[in-house]
């Protein structure tokens, strides 16, 4: 079934075509839900709250951009609202699960695979790794994060200094990172900015 039949058959609310559209998405977004959740049943319940959204919310897809980001949009936020309506932050992520943190830079040492950056980001206090997810993974603005947490803008950009000095320390001690010579920006390369 292509996308353009999908979406349309979710349309019309045909259940194939939802299921194709959970069979498709769902393990890209499962990757994304754990490092928000707790644990893996957390995740999953996000993922399938995030598609229930998703099935209600397609009509207004705009056939702007791809529809993956889309997606993506909606599950982040069905996360963030999750964890906002537990008004508690939990406190790990099953390492095992995670994906979608990529390295893209030279200057960062080949050691640094995505498993341990991700399982260094979460031993981070909840407010930094939150922040540091949002910002460096997901790409959202720190005006856009703070609109999602219900935090200033400043409380944004410092949480994520803060998150980012406090991983780079972690990665060091864990010799997982060499202590760099000069300030780089290191983290760029684990962003899909």
């Amino acid at each position: 079934m292509t996308e353009e039949a999908i979406l349309k058959g979710c349309l019309n609310n045909d259940t194939i075509a939802q299921r194709e559209l959970y069979n498709k998405y769902s393990p890209k977004m499962l990757a994304v839900c754990y490092r928000f959740a707790h644990n893996r049943e957390d995740a999953e319940d996000m993922l399938q709250e995030g598609f229930i959204k998703v099935f209600l919310q397609i009509h207004t897809f705009e056939n702007r951009g791809a529809f993956e980001g889309w997606v993506r949009r909606i599950v982040v936020h069905t996360c963030i609202n999750i964890l906002k309506k537990n008004k508690k932050f939990n406190e790990s992520v099953d390492i095992i699960h995670a994906t979608g943190v990529q390295v893209r830079e030279e200057s960062v040492p080949a050691i640094i695979q995505a498993k341990q950056v991700v399982e260094c980001i979460r031993l981070l206090p909840i407010g930094y790794r939150t922040v540091l997810n949002l910002y460096a993974v997901e790409g959202y603005s720190h005006r856009e994060i703070s609109n999602m947490l219900d935090i200033e803008e400043s409380t944004s950009r410092s949480q994520y200094t803060r998150a980012k000095a406090m991983l780079e320390d972690i990665l060091v001690r864990k010799r997982i990172l060499q202590k760099p010579k000069q300030q780089t920006d290191w983290l760029a390369a684990v962003s899909q900015r």
